[in-house]
C-alpha cells in the first residue's frame, strides 16, 4: 500500500508521498543519534518548557480546527471527535510537563550502604509504530512521557495518515524540542524491521493490530530490545439487573460508535442478563436508529465513513459469515449505498460459540448483543476471549463490582462507566491484547533504565 491522503468519505486520493529511501531512513537515524547525545543532558525544566508549548499550539482554536480536519480527511472520524482528540493530546503534554520531574526523582530505599536509590535514565531512540484510528492522540501519549524522560522519538506512522504523522512532528519542532529528537518516517511497514535491528535503536513501541504486534515483537526478540504492545480488543460491556438501564442504554452507543467503531477499547460484546435483555435491545436499537451517518466533516454527523476501503470489506465478510451461520441481524448488517466507505450501525445477536466470528474482533460500528442468565455466565462469557484490554461492567451492588474487578481478565476494568484512556492512569492489555503499559506513572517508566545506585 502506497503512503497517501485517501479521503474515506469519497473514495479521492487527496495527496501522495514517496517513502523514504534505505539511504534517507540511515540519515534519519544518525540524525536521532546525534540528537540524543546532547538532549539526554537537557534539563527537566527545559523539556517541561517544550511540552507545555506543545500543549498551546495544540489548544490554539485555529490549530487545534486545523489539525482536526486532517485527522477527520484522513482518517474520516467525525469532525468534533476529532476536536475533542486534539484537546486531549494538549492535556498529555501538559500531564507530563507538570509531573515527570516527580515521577522520574531517585526514589531512595534505606540498605546496608551509605546511600542507595533508583536513578532513571533514558535509554536512547526508540521507534513507535502507530496506527491511523486515533491519529494525534496514539502518538501524543508515546511522546509525552518518551520526550520528558530524554529519550528521541522515531515515528513510523500508518500509511494513510502521512499528513498527521508530518504536522505532529511539525507541532514538537515548533515547540522548542531540539532538531532530530523527534522524526517522522514515511515509510512502508517493509522498512519496519530494518529501523528496529538497528544498534541505535533501543526500544520499540506498537499500537495496532495482533499480527503487526507479533511481527514487531518477533523482530525485537532476536535483537533483545525492549517493546510495549497495544493491540486488538473485544471489550465486554456487561449489564446486571441493578443497573441504570437508560445511562447504559445511552453509554453504550457512545462506547460502540466512537470514531465510527474503530477503537480498540470499544465496547463490542454487549453482555445483558435476560432479566432486562429485552428492555436494553429495545433501547440500544432505536438509539442506533437514531444516529446520523454521512459526511464526517458535518458536525451533526454521529457516524463516519470506515478509514479504507479494505476495512469496510472486511468488516462487511464478517456480518455476512456471522449471519451465514446463526446470528441474526436486528437493524444494519449492509454497506451504506453510496460512495465512501460507509458501513451502516449494526447489532447482530444470536452468536453462538461455533460461529466463526465468535472470537474475532469487529473493528467498525457493529454491535454483538449476548444474554446470559446471570453474574457467573456474564463473567465467563467476557473472558471467552484471546483479547484483554478492557472491560465495563454496570451494577448498583457491591459485591457484584467487586467480583467484576477481580474475576474480569482485562487491563482496565471500569465499573458504571465505558472504558476510556486518561493521561493519570497506565493503559494496556493482558493476554493477545498485548504487554506493557502507557501513561500514568508506569507509563513513563517503560522506556528508562531503572538503574540502581549503591554508594558506600
Amino acid at each position: 500500500m502506497g503512503i497517501a491522503t485517501i479521503n474515506p468519505a469519497t473514495g479521492e486520493t487527496v495527496k501522495t508521498f514517496d517513502a523514504l529511501s534505505a539511504e534517507q531512513v540511515q540519515t534519519k537515524i544518525a540524525r536521532a543519534d546525534q540528537a540524543f547525545a546532547s538532549y539526554q543532558q537537557t534539563t527537566m525544566a527545559d523539556r517541561s518548557q517544550w511540552l507545555t508549548q506543545a500543549a498551546e499550539l495544540l489548544e490554539d482554536p485555529n490549530n487545534s480546527r486545523s489539525y482536526a480536519k486532517l485527522m477527520t480527511l484522513e482518517m474520516g472520524k467525525p469532525l468534533q471527535e476529532a476536536i475533542s482528540e486534539v484537546k486531549k493530546c494538549a492535556s498529555v503534554c501538559r500531564y507530563y510537563a507538570e509531573n515527570a520531574a516527580d515521577f522520574l526523582a531517585n526514589q531512595y530505599t534505606q540498605t546496608d550502604a551509605s546511600q542507595s536509590f533508583i536513578s532513571y535514565q533514558p535509554l536512547g531512540i526508540v521507534l513507535a509504530v502507530m496506527p491511523w484510528n486515533f491519529p494525534f492522540w496514539q502518538v501524543f501519549r508515546f511522546a509525552a512521557p518518551a520526550l520528558m524522560a530524554g529519550n528521541v522519538g522515531l515515528l513510523k506512522h500508518a500509511s494513510n495518515v502521512p499528513q498527521c504523522a508530518l504536522a505532529i512532528e511539525d507541532i514538537l519542532s515548533r515547540a522548542g524540542f531540539p532538531d532530530g529528537v523527534f522524526q517522522t518516517l514515511l515509510i512502508g511497514a517493509a522498512q519496519v524491521e530494518s529501523v528496529v535491528k538497528d544498534t541505535r535503536v533501543k526500544a520499540a513501541t506498537l499500537t495496532g493490530s495482533e499480527p503487526a504486534g507479533a511481527s514487531l515483537a518477533a523482530v525485537a526478540g532476536t535483537q533483545i530490545k525492549k517493546t510495549v504492545l497495544e493491540l486488538g480488543g473485544s471489550d465486554p460491556f456487561i449489564i446486571l439487573e441493578s443497573a441504570d438501564l437508560n445511562l447504559a442504554a445511552e453509554t453504550a452507543v457512545k462506547a460502540r460508535m466512537l470514531n465510527n467503531g474503530q477503537s480498540c477499547i470499544a465496547a463490542k460484546r454487549f453482555i445483558v442478563v435476560d432479566a432486562i435483555a429485552d428492555e436494553f435491545e429495545q433501547k440500544l436499537v432505536a438509539a442506533f436508529n437514531d444516529l446520523t451517518i454521512g459526511d464526517p466533516m458535518d458536525e451533526t454527523v454521529h457516524v463516519g465513513p470506515l478509514a479504507t476501503a479494505s476495512i469496510l470489506s472486511e468488516l462487511d465478510q464478517q456480518v455476512l459469515t456471522a449471519v451465514q451461520n446463526g446470528a441474526r441481524v436486528l437493524i444494519g448488517g449492509n454497506k451504506k449505498a453510496e460512495p465512501g466507505n460507509y458501513y451502516l450501525p449494526t447489532i447482530l445477536t444470536d452468536i453462538a460459540p461455533d460461529n466463526p466470528v465468535y472470537y474475532e474482533e469487529f473493528f467498525g460500528p457493529v454491535a454483538l448483543l449476548f444474554r446470559i442468565p446471570d453474574l457467573d455466565a456474564a463473567i465467563k462469557l467476557a473472558n471467552d476471549t484471546p483479547f484483554g484490554l478492557g472491560a465495563s461492567a454496570w451494577t448498583a451492588i457491591p459485591e457484584e463490582q467487586e467480583r467484576c474487578i477481580v474475576e474480569l481478565e482485562a487491563g482496565a476494568v471500569f465499573i458504571n462507566g465505558m472504558v476510556k484512556s486518561d493521561p493519570r492512569l497506565p493503559f494496556g492489555g493482558i493476554k493477545r491484547s498485548g504487554y506493557g503499559r502507557e501513561l500514568g506513572i508506569p507509563g513513563i517508566h517503560e522506556f528508562v533504565n531503572l538503574k540502581t545506585i549503591w554508594i558506600k
